[in-house]
């Protein structure tokens, strides 16, 4: 593998729930990028926005080369196929991955994945489906899953496609949510990227998600995310 690179694939709800909240999503993801392109170490970047459609804004570019998005990409309508989108970018990115030279495949491969709203649309993938896909991909190649969701129970949700609970968080979907909800996201893949596989990290669990921010934005996310 090339030590240092890590493959990062972001899957981002763009479903019409999301509706009024999309210059935070757009300026949250440009800040996030903005933080990866400082992180040592090369990154992939992949990302993807679904509703009952699913399209392919960037595909395994390098972080340098990520323009900011902007609302000609990001708008919202549609269903939630969070399946299908999950599912697709998953099998995408294992068959680019193995494909490729061992000298030249990721260190490191991380999922995130944000949506409003709970699955409604998918037509391809199941949740058992998906379960044992993320499965294979979690215990045979060390990828990292993590999940974030509003308007659910985002722990319960990720455990029926077997991403754990130290891996997800529900957010709360209003703008300052929004906003705060990227810069966890920015700070937990800076540190997964940094640490070794012995000292995982997690968006809760035995890393609470005070140790990532502080002030007053913490304090208010603290109960939000809380074990």
């Amino acid at each position: 593998m090339k030590k240092g690179l890590t493959e990062l694939v972001f899957i981002l709800d763009r479903s019409g729930s999301m509706a009024g909240l999309e210059s935070d999503t757009i300026g949250g993801f440009n800040s996030m990028m903005e933080k990866q392109r400082q992180e040592p170490g090369e990154a992939c970047v992949t990302t993807v926005l679904f509703d009952d459609q699913y399209e392919v804004v960037h595909d395994r570019l390098s972080a340098d080369c990520v323009e900011p998005m902007t609302g000609r990409q990001y708008y919202v309508r549609g269903c939630t196929a969070l399946l299908d989108a999950m599912g697709r970018a998953i099998t995408h990115t294992a068959n680019v991955v193995r494909s490729v030279p061992e000298s030249e495949r990721p260190e490191k491969v991380i999922f995130v994945v944000i949506t409003d709203g709970l699955e409604n649309a998918s037509r391809i993938y199941s949740y058992d489906r998906l379960k044992e896909m993320i499965r294979k991909e979690q215990e045979e190649y060390g990828w990292e899953f993590l999940f974030l969701g509003a308007n659910m129970d985002a722990v319960n949700e990720a455990a029926r496609f077997g991403i754990r609970a130290d891996r997800s968080v529900t957010f709360q979907n209003d703008p300052a949510g929004v906003s705060l909800n990227y810069r966890v996201v920015s700070e937990t893949v800076c540190r997964m990227r940094s640490c070794s596989a012995s000292s995982p990290v997690g968006l809760n669990g035995s890393r609470r998600l005070k140790e990532i921010l502080w002030g007053e934005t913490g304090k208010r996310m603290e109960a939000d995310f809380s074990e």
